[in-house]
């Protein structure tokens, strides 16, 4: 793009302060697994303690003069902070340290741009970058405040720095409207499935909890897993047969991460529907990880932001033969509904309690229940018998037939509507009350 600013190698010096005050504080470790999986190589770590940030570098001179001294003995290519800085903090810490500066957002950026595989995901990526830049151009460029000259350059007096962000307002406006476009096809593929009656469960998690992985057990596809952040972020979508109850759509969406930038929330706003409009959401969890608690409640905060908190979920406790002598199993309430899985994504122990856990969750998608038919409505009778869901049958001195039947809820619908016969009356109208 326009605005991109010639790129240097990887290595890198990691830059984390400490504030014991604040409620928004980072994880050193989990900013040491982004670099890695952004690419870089990490030369030195330092640490900080404040108790508010600098308001010019962020940093203490001291600790400035220090960040200095190690660019130049490690000959680093770029300096990364495990904080959101403001462009002017960015700009002033450049000059000061002469070596390239990038925040924590703009480093989940670029590990963003590395994993978009799809067009859509590309998009949406291309857009939060955009969004992230508009507020940064005037730093790496301060020579575009001057005007433009030169034969065939006069113009009306725009400064370069106002067409650059002129030209900017106009890809994030083109960019807004081809997602715009995705996002009415994902809505016509979701009303598809909704006039089915085939359930959607979505994965969500911490990322790295092993999403992909699990997805790629139970459905026997072929997404890219990885022991990495960000491995998975174009959705991706497949059927899964449920003992005793048939086909779901599952799907695998995007990790989430503490503090994700608001911007990266907007942009995969299309991709995110599809957690904000499923029946259940299998909330992964990796088990092995000392900050599990955390990075549940990480996920719960991104969850209320796209309006999927009242989702009804199942959490999956990933990982587990990581831990010593643990055994798959699944909890439940004082009700008796499960409310978790132990498993290992990665053995498939546990699988099959899952696949229990989501028959007794979905349930409500198979009726077992007894219908009535007069003789007019026979059709219906014999392609019952077709789909082998009648258990039993009676007939009365009316000639009326008393069927007890068990099949898939969406396949009777298929039928009442393939005879014209109203779904109020047999008691299988669209509802959630069994998640309330």
């Amino acid at each position: 793009m326009f605005f991109e600013r010639v790129e240097g190698g990887n290595r890198a010096i990691l830059i984390h302060v400490d504030f014991p005050e604040s409620d928004h504080r980072e994880d050193p470790a989990e900013f040491e697994e982004l670099v890695v999986s952004a690419g870089a190589d990490p030369a030195t770590f330092i640490k900080a303690s404040r108790t508010t940030p600098h308001p010019k570098y962020f940093v203490g001179t001291g600790k400035m003069e220090e960040i200095r001294q190690a660019v130049k003995t490690y000959e680093a290519d770029v300096v990364l902070f495990n904080h959101a800085l403001s462009p002017s903090q960015e700009r002033n810490i450049e000059a000061g340290i002469e070596c390239r500066v990038l925040d924590r957002t703009g480093l989940i950026l670029d590990i963003f741009a590395q994993r978009a595989r799809t067009h859509e995901g590309k998009l949406q990526v291309e857009l939060a970058q955009l969004q992230y830049q508009s507020t940064r151009l005037v730093r790496g460029w301060t020579h575009l405040e001057r005007q433009k000259g030169g034969i065939g350059l006069r113009g009306p007096g725009e400064t370069q720095l106002e067409t650059d962000r002129r030209l900017l307002r106009a890809r994030i406006s083109t960019i807004h409207k081809k997602l715009n476009k995705v996002e009415k096809q994902r809505n016509q593929s979701r009303r598809a499935r909704d006039r089915s009656d085939t359930p959607t469960v979505s994965l969500v998690g911490y990322t790295n909890a092993g999403k992909s992985t699990l997805f790629n057990y139970l459905t026997d596809s072929g997404v890219y897993a990885a022991d990495q952040l960000f491995a998975t972020l174009d959705p991706t979508l497949r059927r899964l047969a449920i003992p005793d109850m048939g086909d779901i759509v599952l799907a695998d969406t995007v990790g989430f991460i503490r503090h994700l930038p608001h911007k990266l929330v907007e942009a995969f706003k299309a991709t995110l529907q599809e957690t904000a409009e499923a029946d259940l959401l299998l909330h992964v969890v990796d088990c092995a990880d000392e900050d599990r608690l955390g990075n549940i409640e990480q996920v719960e905060n991104v969850l209320d932001e796209i309006g999927s908190s009242d989702i009804p979920r199942l959490e999956v406790f990933n990982k587990i033969d990581l831990l010593d002598d643990f055994e798959p199993a699944i909890e439940r309430n004082d009700e008796g509904i499960p409310v978790r899985v132990w498993v290992s994504a990665k053995t498939g122990q546990g699988a099959a309690l899952i696949l229990a856990a989501l028959t007794e969750l979905l349930g409500d998608e198979v009726i077992s229940k007894s219908i009535s038919l007069s003789p007019a409505e026979s059709g219906l009778r014999a392609a019952l018998y077709e789909q082998n869901a009648v258990l039993s049958e009676n007939y009365d001195e009316h000639g009326h037939v008393e069927l007890e039947i068990r099949m898939q809820k969406k396949d009777f619908k298929q039928l009442l509507k393939r005879f014209n016969l109203p779904q109020e009356r047999f008691g299988v109208a669209r509802t959630k009350e069994f998640f309330e």
